[in-house]
């Protein structure tokens, strides 16, 4: 049984406000995010460290970030890409996809990020940063969260036990609420800020799935070895590799997939649910 219906809403100032202090003060959000739902807390160890554990997860499991949409830029370090791979182009096509709605990016990581939102790849630190593009709501929630956190970046992962804890092959994100409060019930300190109208949400990004956010690397080797610059897919979510490689294609790169995004990620069925 789904759990009661959210009192606090994305599109109301004052529970915005509710959630932000809540967050700050160590809370697990559950955030209206594009056409589904994240969870979002606070960017420190030990609270990245919890919430792995309570989805299940290894507990050391490297965590996303997000932020502000103006300050997307400012977590990676630009002197770290290929001098092959100009820079105004990438910047164009991370206005041009989270202009659109949500995606991710991953590159070499600003220097002040921690350890536990950075990984490895071939020696380089790297960072993923996924928004909901400029037009959802939850940037305000994103701002009042960095201002009442004093930090630049928050903690971001999908809405979903992880597929460690369910035996699943996946576990795709939620984008229900009442569902997702019953699948999260187990933690007492979690706040819901709901979408008003979820199946508005939906129909307010009709190219995207309602699942976790597809994820586009430029850090890769590809860059070093291919011309015009080969972009890599990550994880193949939310918008098509069709639609990513027609952001890409005008400003001179390529996009592959990876070999890890060869299967799309599912979104998640609801028993009785109206899509």
């Amino acid at each position: 049984m789904n759990a009661p219906t959210p009192s606090l809403y994305i599109d109301r100032p004052e529970d915005v406000a509710v959630a932000a202090r809540a967050l700050a003060g160590g809370a697990v959000v559950a955030a209206a995010f594009a056409n589904f739902y994240a969870l979002v807390t606070r960017p420190d160890a030990a609270t990245v460290r919890r919430v792995n554990l309570a989805k299940g997860r290894p507990v050391h499991q490297i965590g996303s970030i997000t932020t502000a949409i103006g300050r997307i830029p400012g977590m990676f370090d630009w002197s770290r890409i290929s001098p092959r791979l100009p820079i105004a182009r990438v910047r164009a096509l991370m206005d041009a996809l989270y202009g659109a709605g949500p995606f991710g990016f991953r590159g070499p990581a600003a220097v002040r990020l921690p350890e536990h939102v950075t990984q490895l790849a071939r020696g380089l630190r790297t960072t993923q940063v996924i928004a909901p593009g400029l037009t959802c709501p939850s940037n305000t929630f994103f701002d009042r969260a960095l201002a009442e956190t004093g930090t630049d970046h928050l903690y971001i992962t999908s809405a979903n036990r992880s597929r460690h804890h369910t035996g699943a092959v996946e576990e795709p994100a939620h984008w229900k609420a009442g569902a997702l409060a019953a699948d999260f019930a187990h933690l007492d300190d979690l706040v819901v800020l709901a979408h008003p109208d979820e199946a508005a949400a939906r129909a307010a990004y009709p190219g995207y799935l309602t699942t976790s956010v597809t994820l586009l690397s430029f850090h890769a080797p590809e860059c070093e070895l291919e011309e015009p610059p080969v972009l890599t897919v990550d994880r193949h979510g939310s918008l098509h590799l069709d639609d990513v490689r027609r952001a890409a294609a005008p400003l001179g790169l390529q996009v592959r997939l990876g070999d890890a995004a060869g299967q799309r990620l599912r979104v998640r069925g609801y028993a009785g649910a109206l899509v």
